[in-house]
């Protein structure tokens, strides 16, 4: 009797942990894969152009796509209306360090046949074919600049901000037409979907390319949100107050604008990079206080904060799936680490390369890839070792990191596009 009744609960458990499917991802990316698929990891390599697709398994490369098949017509328009040209050449010197912004965020659809970008100086998300590598739409978004995106979880939506509209834009991954709007702060920037994908956690960041870097003059760098906005509706339902969060912690020097941030995978605590801060801080997303606070090394004090990469001491945060460690990107300082989430002890400093960028999780949630923009590579890092796993080269200036998928018939036909000039 003992024995039957330890072999039913032991088959309800495994009955329900089959059914309980992929753990949650703590980013806010649950994409689930359509078809005959395999998992890929994509790179936008912001500087050529292009983006670098790896197999996850070994970082091996799989192929190159041309992001900018279209780069002489959107120069030729670009030429012919002033306003768009200055936009152009500012966002060359003052965002993209003498160089033009073809890449910022890149997303793959469900069944792993399209490419969706934004492109910041063209000032527009395309979706490019995995199997033809043409575009097969383009939206041109509100103002001269698009930036950060995130999709839905379902894969059907993404959402896109629009630098200088303060807006960010929702399009239909397989049409590319917009189908809902909401209002941001100045520069909207980071958006990341809510596991059950009813509501998006948005943040904005003023104005990070104005020389008003001292910390008295903050104010003076345009309006920072912090909001939540609902997945269906696109009103927004809630702004946080992140500089009376940081008041009452204390923190009163230090900027409210809110760069890269990660969710914990119930969504109850969020993580969070600011301006010129080494370091980061947990927040509890109900009341909106800061409860924790982890402040970490400044490797080159010597550095002024003008000198910042647009305003960014760490740039790059992720929480891992099972909602123990956090993979950081301390940029200034050029390493990573990954502190536990429950005693805030980080780990070893991580010398992988020069100036990280971005922090994402692996889909199986054993790693996070790291790009180092300055190296033109990208490493895994183990969450349970917290090391240094596999470094990889990849293209210039890779910035973004994202899982996804491709479908299997078209692995074969990845073109090992090399951009003019490499």
């Amino acid at each position: 009797m003992g024995t039957s009744k330890s072999w039913w609960v032991c088959t309800a458990l495994v009955l329900a942990l089959l059914s309980a499917g992929p753990s949650a991802r703590a980013d806010g990316d649950q994409q689930q894969p359509v078809g005959d698929v395999r998992d890929a990891v994509f790179v936008g390599n912001n500087w050529d152009g292009t983006a670098s697709v790896l197999d996850p398994a070994g970082l091996e490369p799989l192929g190159r796509i041309n992001i900018i098949p279209d780069k002489d017509a959107r120069l030729a328009e670009i030429a012919t209306n002033p306003y768009r040209l200055a936009y152009f050449l500012a966002i060359r010197e003052m965002i993209g360090e003498g160089h033009d912004q073809f890449v910022d965020d890149l997303y793959t659809s469900n069944d792993g046949r399209l490419l969706v970008v934004s492109r910041p100086s063209f000032a527009d998300v395309v979706a490019i074919s995995l199997e033809s590598h043409q575009i097969v739409w383009r939206f041109p978004v509100a103002g001269a600049r698009s930036d950060h995106m995130a999709i839905s979880p379902d894969g059907t939506q993404v959402v896109v901000s629009a630098s200088t509209a303060n807006l960010v834009h929702v399009l239909d991954v397989a049409t590319g037409r917009e189908v809902g709007r909401f209002p941001s702060g100045g520069s909207p920037h980071e958006s990341i979907y809510f596991k059950d994908g009813t509501r998006i956690l948005h943040a904005s960041i003023g104005m990070v390319y104005s020389p008003l870097d001292d910390p008295a003059l903050d104010a003076t760098k345009d309006d920072r949100v912090l909001q939540v906005v609902d997945a269906r509706t696109f009103e927004v339902l809630r702004r946080i107050d992140v500089r009376k969060a940081l008041d009452a912690r204390g923190l009163t020097k230090v900027s409210s604008a809110v760069r890269p941030l990660s969710m914990t995978p119930d969504s109850k605590y969020l993580y969070f990079q600011l301006s010129f801060f080494h370091g980061f801080v947990e927040m509890r997303r109900r009341t909106g206080e800061i409860t924790r606070v982890r402040e970490l090394p400044d490797l080159h004090p010597e550095v002024r904060r003008e000198q910042y990469l647009l305003d960014s001491a760490h740039h790059g945060i992720a929480v891992n799936p099972r909602g123990t460690k956090i993979c950081v990107a301390g940029t200034m300082s050029d390493y990573a680490t990954v502190v536990r989430r429950d005693t805030f002890k980080r780990g070893r400093l991580l010398r992988g390369g020069e100036k990280p960028y971005w922090v994402t999780p692996s889909r199986d949630g054993r790693y996070c890839y790291i790009s180092w923009s300055g190296s033109d590579t990208i490493s895994r890092i183990s969450y349970r070792t917290r090391r240094l796993d596999r470094t990889v080269p990849v293209g210039d200036h890779p910035q973004r990191i994202r899982t996804g998928f491709i479908h299997s018939s078209l692995v074969a036909g990845l073109s090992d596009y090399t951009p003019a000039g490499s």
